[in-house]
């Protein structure tokens, strides 16, 4: 019988059992363990809400750091250039009395010069980006400090529902019937790449999966998407799914589709994975580094703002260590350190894992240095087992993900960067 429930297991994970979802496992125990010890604070609509408003920033910070840990590097100023640009932004809103738009365009120009600043001493002069960033958290932080004075800026409400507000309502009824409306468009569309996706291996010829596995599956995550809309539906009157929630779900959309899709998300890999055998290959290594931390700094330069929105106002501590927050979260989630391994997924996974352990454990009343100790540990093991499992011979979790999302997608272009790709982050760190 055990027999027979491994190889059924391993047929619907794609033969390589539950190693891979060992985050996503790690996760719901945290979920079911403070749920059980808050008692049933943890998953109450509004503690999610709540969670999925205060960590927006990690999620939207981690998506770039996991592209430019790919790459080989590391961003040390997303957090001083997150607080840069939202003082800017507040000032524009509270002192020049600009109209919202106006601000947040200013924001993602400040966000995108401070990127292409960083991006040309990483790509050209070839400072390594450690250093770079190191120098752009001391230029950024003292930036802030100087633009804002040190002082607070509050922000109108017109700009804080970006970080602060909620999808809109209609209908009436006990429930968010607009929460309710994005989680059937989100379960319709998660069928249908399902089906497309299926169709497309069979015109490609390609091996395809049991029926049963797919149907698995979509029963599996569709629960979870249900799920979560009922806890987001059914808050305290005049909240449902957070608007923050809705620029992070679309940034990871986006961006899992680039890395995965892309032959541009497939030379970030190489260029990590072995530079100098990606341009024998005709991959431009300086313009995917430049790019990759141009990308970066829009995207802290996007958490500012939201963060601000969030908070009614900037702050001159605004940004502090969230650099160590976005590198954890994409560590925990397991790329690897030495470059061209990780996945946006995992990285959204990690962030999750922190933000809710941190929660949780501040429902129960533990005392933050206790909590910086434990996520310290949580990041430690994390790392520590994705390494063990290169060291036996086995390719990590996310290197599993990796080598299964391209597999069936072999064109010219990919071949073009396959040969220094990442089939097998077993030999990465070599």
């Amino acid at each position: 019988m055990s027999n027979k429930f491994t190889a059924a297991l391993r047929t619907l994970t794609g033969g390589r059992g539950m190693t891979q979802y060992s985050m996503v496992i790690a996760l719901v125990v945290i979920l079911v363990v403070f749920e059980i010890l808050t008692k049933g604070v943890t998953l109450d609509p509004s503690n999610v809400i709540n969670v999925v408003q205060q960590y927006a920033y990690i999620l939207i910070l981690a998506i770039g750091m996991v592209m430019v840990i790919i790459a080989g590097h590391i961003d040390l100023s997303v957090g001083s250039v997150a607080a840069f640009v939202g003082v800017v932004v507040a000032q524009a809103l509270s002192v020049w009395h600009w109209a919202p738009g106006f601000a947040i365009v200013l924001g993602l120009v400040i966000g995108a010069l401070v990127g292409a600043w960083q991006g040309f001493w990483v790509a050209f002069v070839r400072v390594p980006a450690f250093i770079v960033t190191l120098a752009g958290q001391l230029i950024f932080r003292g930036a802030n400090q100087l633009v804002g004075n040190a002082t607070p800026h509050t922000t109108p409400d017109s700009y804080n529902w970006i970080g602060a507000g909620f999808i809109p309502d209609f209908g009436g009824g006990p429930f968010s019937n607009g929460t309710l409306l994005l989680g059937a468009i989100a379960v319709v569309a998660m069928i249908v790449v399902e089906v497309r996706g299926r169709a497309r291996r069979v015109r490609m010829n390609a091996t395809l999966a049991p029926l049963w596995t797919s149907i698995v599956k979509l029963v599996v995550l569709g629960a979870v998407i249900l799920f979560g809309t009922y806890l987001f539906a059914s808050g305290n009157p005049g909240t449902s799914f957070p608007v923050a929630g809705i620029i992070a779900g679309a940034l990871i959309i986006i961006y899992g589709f680039v890395t995965r899709k892309t032959v541009f998300g497939r030379q970030i890999y190489a260029v990590g994975g072995n530079s100098a055998a990606a341009q024998l290959s005709g991959v431009n290594s300086r313009s995917i580094n430049f790019f990759v931390m141009l990308n970066m700094a829009v995207l802290a330069a996007i958490a500012g703002m939201v963060y601000v929105g969030y908070s009614n106002a900037s702050g001159p501590s605004d940004g502090t260590g969230w650099e160590l927050d976005a590198i954890a979260a994409v560590f925990v989630g397991g790329a690897a350190v030495s470059g061209g391994i990780g996945t946006v997924g995992g990285s959204i996974v990690g962030a999750f894992v922190l933000a809710f352990l941190s929660n949780g454990l501040s429902l129960l009343g533990i005392d933050s240095t206790i909590v910086s100790i434990i996520r310290g540990l949580v990041l430690l093991v994390a790392v520590a087992f994705d390494v063990y499992n290169k060291t036996q011979g086995r390719p990590s979790i996310i290197g599993w993900l990796l080598r299964n999302a391209r597999r069936p997608a072999a064109t010219e272009q990919d071949l073009a960067v396959q040969p220094v790709g990442i089939a097998d982050d077993s030999k990465v760190n070599k």
